[in-house]
């Protein structure tokens, strides 16, 4: 929506609708510089101007004055007329009084911050595509109307930061805001470190997180048979793979979405997983039941009829600008569990098949605490004993299903001795990424 101008009084304030999406500006027509800043929740009267030092321009700089809420527009007026005088200074207009002129560093962004940090630490240290999305929807929609603020400002003002915190809580979830909260955090502390004239402590001190209880919405043996025929019933037979791999593997989706045909071994019986959460440098080899093994063949084969071309790059082709599966998610009366939900159901079915939890989180490719766990090599158990661990989940999950097999015709019809080799070259059409 593009700014709108009009000279901002009571009335005209009191008319103007909140944002059914996003932000939009409305600029004062008489005072360059003052505007008010509409979102979904609020109206906060801002400034904005040209900050300047020894002649050059130093940063342009937006600095809130009031919520329209609790300031009328007459004060919030001239506020913002004793703001823009102190910026045309080159002083900031919240800085403390004994640092009136800015301290170096303190002209950086969140715009800045956020950059510096996407290029020197995350693309540095390999972070994968998934984590660098999720930050980056964190700072540019959570935090978009901050991006030209200077992060000092942030610090200085806590509330303001923890007021952040309670809107995304209400509006996007408590997990949501804790995590753009962490983002924040940790866009700071890198950032704090190559401008040491930037306050000590951090925007986010204020904030009072919310509590975080790990979901438990994974499946025991119960309730395999049912969901095993949900999945029978997808018409797309590549998506159908992935989800049961997801179960029988406990990898996360975004690792397994980019698998690639050379990452198979069928003779070592291991899949390579060469980009997964921590990235390259936490790359690693999961072992393969049998089950798994047959998956991945049904996968192959499916996807060398349905996207011949796509199938030479990857497992898990889609009509997608990557050229694999870009989206995992079910709608639940298709699909009652996937994503994370079956790396739950992985590990409590790992408790049933007896598996200790050294072995259960060497196959899921976690940190293990303590100090002697050091001394454990994951690659010298991969070939025999993890392999023998990764059969014993898959066993227990197919002993329940085996039996099922015949009677069922969605089952019979996927899992059914010798349907991969039944493929046609006739493709269901309009097959979603």
């Amino acid at each position: 929506m593009a700014d709108l101008r009009v000279s901002l009084n009571e009335k005209a304030v009191a008319r103007l609708p909140l944002a059914t999406d996003g932000q939009y500006k409305v600029r004062d027509t008489d005072l360059k510089g003052f505007y008010l800043l509409i979102g979904k929740r609020r109206r906060t009267y801002m400034i904005q101007g040209d900050l300047r030092q020894q002649g050059k321009r130093a940063a342009s700089i937006k600095v809130s004055v009031g919520d329209a809420e609790q300031m009328s527009a007459r004060d919030a007026r001239t506020t913002a007329k004793t703001y823009l005088v102190e910026i045309s200074r080159g002083r900031h207009p919240k800085a403390p009084e004994e640092a009136a002129p800015l301290p170096p560093g303190a002209e950086v962004t969140l715009r800045v911050a956020w950059a510096r940090y996407l290029e020197g630490h995350m693309i540095r240290k390999g972070r994968s595509e998934n984590t660098i999305r999720n930050y980056r929807t964190h700072v540019e929609k959570n935090f978009e109307e901050w991006l030209d603020l200077p992060v000092a400002e942030l610090a200085n003002d806590p509330a303001r930061v923890a007021d952040m915190h309670e809107m995304i809580s209400k509006e996007n979830g408590p997990y949501q805001a804790n995590t753009s909260m962490r983002t924040l955090r940790a866009i700071y502390n890198y950032i704090r470190k190559k401008h040491r004239a930037l306050p000590v402590y951090n925007p986010v001190d204020g904030v009072d997180w919310n509590k975080e209880e790990r979901r438990n919405t994974g499946m025991g043996l119960a309730d395999i048979v049912g969901w095993l025929e949900q999945l029978a019933a997808f018409e797309n037979p590549i998506r159908r793979e992935f989800h049961l791999l997801t179960l029988l593997s406990g990898c996360r989706p975004a690792a397994l979405k980019v698998a690639k045909p050379e990452h198979i071994d069928f003779r070592r019986r291991v899949l390579h997983i060469a980009t997964p959460k921590g990235g390259a440098k936490r790359a690693f080899d999961i072992p393969l039941s049998r089950e798994m093994m047959g998956c991945l063949v049904r996968a192959l084969r499916y996807s060398r009829v349905l996207y011949p071309h796509l199938s030479r790059g990857w497992v898990f082709p889609a009509e997608s600008s990557s050229g694999h599966m870009s989206e995992q998610r079910e709608a639940r009366s298709e699909l009652s569990k996937w994503g994370n939900d079956l790396r739950q159901s992985y590990r409590t079915l790992a408790t049933v098949a007896g598996l200790s939890e050294i072995d259960a989180k060497l196959l899921m490719n976690h940190a293990i605490p303590g100090v002697n766990s050091g001394y454990i090599t994951r690659h010298k158990l991969l070939e025999n004993h993890l392999r023998a661990q990764q059969q014993a989940i898959s066993s227990v999950i197919f002993a329940t299903v085996t039996p099922q097999i015949s009677k069922s015709e969605v089952l019979s019809g996927w899992l059914g001795v010798g349907v991969a080799r039944r493929v046609t070259a006739a493709p269901t059409p309009q097959f979603h990424a």
